[in-house]
């Protein structure tokens, strides 16, 4: 329960990226107010990985989007990602957050059968001369 109470106080920070006592309040008031799920046994080491991709994503989130301001991306894509095998439901929460949290991709939808719907905006290509 900490845990989880933990996860979203965090996500609430990174979404409103404010700091003040009334934001504060609100994110835990939000916070305790979401009902919690019943815990899935999660391996640490899955939990470490998540955290480190955070710590990656943040950075990689204010480059892409100063490749946007600064080279505008005119083409799109649409892929589908291969996931992990046998996600628990807060890794596949944790995945789809990291995806969708960069300026240039976000998640369509997700599979059962362990794969997600990602839209990708891409750079333009140059033209190639025949």
């Amino acid at each position: 329960m900490i845990g989880q109470f933990i996860l979203r106080i965090v996500i609430w920070f990174l979404l409103t990226a404010n700091f003040s006592i009334t934001n504060i309040i609100i994110g835990v008031i939000v916070s305790l107010l979401i009902p919690y799920y019943r815990s899935e046994n999660v391996r640490f080491k899955d939990v470490v990985q998540g955290i480190g991709r955070i710590i990656v994503a943040v950075p990689q989130a204010y480059i892409e989007s100063l490749e946007m301001i600064f080279q505008p991306h005119k083409r799109e894509e649409v892929v589908i990602e291969k996931a992990k095998y046998r996600r628990s439901a807060a890794l596949v929460f944790l995945d789809i957050f990291l995806i969708t949290f960069t300026p240039k991709t976000i998640v369509l939808s997700h599979h059962e059968e362990g794969w997600y719907v990602v839209h990708h905006v891409i750079k333009r290509q140059k033209r190639q001369n025949p």
